[in-house]
């Protein structure tokens, strides 16, 4: 899910950009338990001070770290299918979760969020950037009549990741091209028939009643 954007330059930018590469790598290598601000300024090669004023804390860097790659994350795909959207979505998240040292930060950074609020908080946000970016291809989906109105966006995006995530973290399973478009597939399936309907509340009275 994360790409490779041209940074912004200037001496802020290249030193952020450089605590960030040193702490990703630190975190990959030794987990949040390990992560030390003195080392990761070592491995930056910018004073310890600029890093202690800057980030104050671990779990400050790794919040840090967590909107940087929120920042730095591909675009989304619009075909003008769902089904190809979600399939992109499911290849990028794949790909991500694959990649040796993508794989091994986002396990890191999971494992930290269980522990640590401040992390926990920062990855909810970095995940709710990316599910804001490709829930719009579940809307154009109702409104091209793919799917039924009153569909949870946010739900069908989360559905299509949320199998590789469980091989990345609990079963072990390979992560390959077909286990993703399988959950893209599935998770289109379960939206047409209306798993990801929304119940009808007073602020969406408009959403037609499950069946």
């Amino acid at each position: 899910m994360v790409g490779g954007a041209i940074r912004p330059g200037g001496r802020t930018a290249r030193v952020r950009a450089a605590v960030l590469q040193a702490a990703g790598d630190a975190l990959v290598e030794h987990g949040f338990d390990g992560l030390d601000l003195a080392d990761v300024a070592r491995r930056a090669e910018v004073g310890k001070t600029t890093v202690y004023r800057r980030w104050g804390t671990v779990a400050g860097l790794v919040a840090d770290l967590l909107t940087d790659m929120a920042e730095q994350s591909l675009p989304r795909t619009d075909t003008g299918s769902l089904i190809e959207d979600l399939r992109a979505n499911a290849r990028l998240v794949q790909r991500t979760l694959v990649d040796p040292r993508q794989g091994a930060l986002f396990r890191a950074v999971i494992v930290a969020a269980t522990c640590d609020p401040r992390t926990a908080e920062a990855l909810h946000r970095f995940y709710a950037v990316r599910i804001g970016e490709w829930a719009p291809c579940v809307d154009q989906a109702v409104e091209r009549g793919e799917l039924p109105s009153g569909t949870d966006a946010a739900e069908v995006i989360r559905a299509v990741s949320a199998p590789l995530y469980y091989r990345l973290l609990v079963s072990g399973d390979p992560i390959d091209e077909a286990t993703a478009d399988r959950a893209a597939e599935a998770a289109v399936a379960a939206a047409r028939a209306g798993i990801y309907r929304m119940a009808i509340t007073p602020s969406n009275p408009d959403v037609l009643p499950r069946t």
